[in-house]
């Protein structure tokens, strides 16, 4: 029997996820949570073999947040289940050690799928991400723009996207104002633009929000 944790921020999934593996005798829930302290409480007292995780769920600010979980509870595969571009986010997030990367408007047997061959040892990312990334590898340098970005860099991309002032970011990724200041200055310099406008007008064009 293969025990999850569902680590999600919306309703409707929960009850569309466990709807679907109601009937299913080889897949259980250990917990169903809408936060990361919620995650932490149920890895911490249960046995979870894996963790389906949306890269938004709240508190979750930072893919090193991710990178702690694989380090920390290295017996629960960790599966991304989420709507963030895949071709964004997938190779960092596989670079922190997850199981698997699903995108939300995959079919539910898909994601099914990725938990079973995850927990016989596979790492699986959809075949649209390695299109994508095949794509990207051959593609042309403005296609290429955001894989000159690091994890970090992306992130704090998203939050100004989102209208978040760098007081804020600085909080939500446990960092000082003056470094958030200087990521915001590396992406202009990195995306050749001169302002903030443009700047989220890039990140849009580049689906990284």
């Amino acid at each position: 029997m293969i025990k999850l944790c569902l680590a999600d921020n919306h309703p409707v999934v929960h009850y569309g996820m466990k709807a679907y593996f109601s009937e299913n005798p080889e897949i259980s829930f250990a917990g169903v949570v809408n936060n990361l302290e919620g995650l932490m409480d149920v890895l911490k007292k249960k046995t979870v073999d894996a963790a389906i995780i949306d890269l938004e769920l709240d508190g979750l600010t930072s893919i090193s947040s991710v990178k702690s979980l694989v380090k920390d509870y290295p017996d629960t595969k960790i599966v991304i289940f989420t709507n963030l571009a895949e071709q964004i986010y997938a190779p960092n997030a596989l670079k922190a050690g997850v199981s698997a990367y699903v995108h939300k408007n995959a079919r539910m047997e898909d994601l099914e799928d990725a938990i079973k061959r995850v927990m016989q040892g596979e790492v699986v990312f959809s075949d649209l991400v390695k299109k994508n990334l095949a794509l990207l590898n051959k593609g042309k340098k403005s296609e290429r723009l955001y894989r000159k970005l690091s994890s970090r860099e992306i992130e704090v991309l998203r939050y100004l996207s989102e209208g978040k002032k760098n007081k804020e970011i600085a909080k939500l990724l446990d960092l000082n104002e003056k470094t958030i200041s200087t990521y915001k200055l590396r992406l202009l310099t990195k995306l050749h633009v001169t302002n903030l406008v443009d700047l989220v007008n890039k990140a849009k064009t580049l689906e990284i929000v």
